[in-house]
């Protein structure tokens, strides 16, 4: 299954917007259920790991992300984590982080596959997976808002 969300968030520059990738985004943009634990956040470059611990309150699952691509060009930055230990019932998980200079203003991307190896599973999952990243659409405008208004 595929999910693409894209975020127009205003005039910062990519490479601003891209260094911003780090534990205080990721925590703002965690959604309110399932409560997800940041264990550990190396960082978006190749070879970097994510640990999340999710909490569905009667049970915790794990959850480990190992960055297996980062490139950047002239108009986007972008890096890549995949699912190495998933929770259930998920059997792969690819998410794509772009960060695209389009002009004057910056969007981001969420391009994310996943897959339970059973069709039926894989839609029930999209709209509660499609409802999370939709989720990330105002905490990005705000975060990058308050972010360009900080005095250097």
């Amino acid at each position: 299954m595929n999910i693409r969300i894209v975020t127009n968030i205003g005039t910062n520059s990519k490479e601003t917007v891209f260094a911003a990738f780090d534990r205080k985004l990721f925590q703002e943009l965690a959604p309110p259920f399932p409560k997800l634990n940041l264990l550990r956040f190396d960082g978006s470059s190749k070879g970097n790991e994510v640990h999340l611990e999710t909490d569905f309150i009667l049970f915790k699952q794990k959850w480990v992300s190992l960055i297996v691509e980062n490139d950047e060009s002239e108009n986007e930055i972008y890096f890549v984590d995949e699912g190495t230990t998933l929770p259930f019932p998920l059997k792969f998980w690819r998410h794509k982080h772009i960060v695209r200079q389009k002009g004057t203003t910056v969007e981001i991307e969420d391009n994310l596959h996943f897959s339970t190896k059973n069709k039926m599973a894989d839609l029930l999952l999209s709209l509660p997976f499609y409802l999370m990243f939709l989720y990330r659409k105002p905490i990005y405008k705000r975060f990058f808002k308050l972010e360009s208004q900080e005095p250097s």
